[in-house]
């Protein structure tokens, strides 16, 4: 079985009320994947595709799944969300999408669902790929 990743997705926007508590959330869930939020200066903050701001009209509930390295990164997604105030939407574990699939499932604190997972050992070709913009 081959997946593809990175080559459907540009962004995903999520609207959220109350951006200090989201970004004490994602910085916990993201950090528990080894990844870092940038912008947090600023009335967004992103991380890779991710992108998080306020707005006058939220829109809406997203199912968002994020990578994972390992089970262990998993098992510390699930768990220091809950720490940040994500709400538990599944205990880490196997599902049956497809063998080797290991998941856990969180409510962000604006109910979307966040997932992370991890789905097997794999061989990449690439950790990840470089754009740059030609201007």
């Amino acid at each position: 079985m081959e997946f593809h990743r990175g080559r459907l997705i540009d962004h995903v926007h999520l609207v959220v009320a109350d951006l200090e508590r989201s970004k004490r959330f994602y910085h916990a869930v993201l950090g528990a994947l080894g990844r870092e939020l940038s912008g947090e200066d600023s009335d967004f903050f992103f991380a890779d595709e991710l992108f998080v701001s306020t707005g006058a009209t939220r829109t809406g509930r997203t199912h968002l799944a994020l990578q994972a390295a390992d089970r262990a990164s998993v098992d510390r997604f699930h768990a220091e969300g809950l720490r940040a105030g994500g709400q538990d939407n599944g205990r880490p574990g196997e599902r049956r999408y497809h063998p080797g699939y290991y998941a856990a499932f969180l409510f962000d604190p604006d109910g979307n669902n966040i997932e992370a997972v991890f789905h097997g050992p794999a061989r990449r070709t690439a950790e990840s790929i470089i754009i740059t913009a030609a201007l």
